[in-house]
């Protein structure tokens, strides 16, 4: 066997074990990965399925004693609905939002689904494996905590946004502060959307600072 041979042969030997070496260390990244993803969000859909049914429960037990700080809210779209036969109607507790009242504004109006409406909000998932508060997907202030005296509201439309948080907004009052629960079926669904995995219950501290009609435009 000639030199050049020799080295045609180890050079392409040499070539094989680095692509082996690679490919086998990109599989390993991406078991590693999926092994950490899994583990963050570990069996989500059935997560957030227990947390909502429990949270339901809570919710129904805590506006029988009389805690009127607490309120379930049907989803927008089943409201004023009537039974051809005059039957009262049932829903799912996935049908509702769930919400608890921080504070009370000074309004008397609602927004409408057409309306716009300046909102200071924060968004978060249930917690997970190193998110314990929930992992923050969204945020309308900067830092931490929010500070009336620096925040700015998100300006958006009322129907422009998932059915949960359209249908708290257009039960909620200017300067209402409410926590707001979206079961998923009423969020993304089984959807991902950014940095929310599918299936999410959604968390918003929700406030409503202004809103206007439609064709008229809300001050800055």
């Amino acid at each position: 066997m000639t030199e050049k041979i020799k080295f045609v042969l180890h050079r392409a030997a040499g070539i094989l074990s680095l692509s082996g070496l690679l490919l086998s260390s990109g599989i390993l990244s991406s078991c590693s990965e999926d092994k950490d993803t899994v583990e963050e969000f570990a069996n989500w859909q059935s997560a957030n399925d227990t947390y909502w049914s429990s949270l339901y429960k809570t919710t129904q037990q805590k506006i029988a004693s009389g805690d009127n700080s607490w309120k379930m809210i049907l989803n927008y779209t089943f409201q004023n609905q009537s039974s051809p036969s005059g039957a009262a109607i049932s829903y799912r507790p996935e049908n509702y939002v769930i919400v608890h009242v921080e504070e009370s504004g000074t309004g008397t109006k609602s927004p409408l689904y057409s309306d716009s409406v300046a909102v200071h909000y924060q968004g978060r998932m249930i917690p997970s494996a190193t998110y314990t508060a929930g992992l923050i997907f969204d945020t309308s202030w900067a830092g931490d905590t929010f500070n009336a005296a620096i925040s700015r509201p998100a300006h958006l439309y009322a129907g422009g946004v998932v059915d949960g948080f359209s249908t708290a907004l257009q039960q909620m009052h200017k300067g209402d502060h409410w926590t707001v629960y979206v079961p998923y079926q009423l969020g993304y669904g089984a959807t991902a959307k950014g940095s929310v995995q599918a299936y999410s219950t959604l968390i918003f501290d929700l406030r409503l600072a202004d809103f206007a009609r439609a064709g008229r435009r809300l001050s800055d």
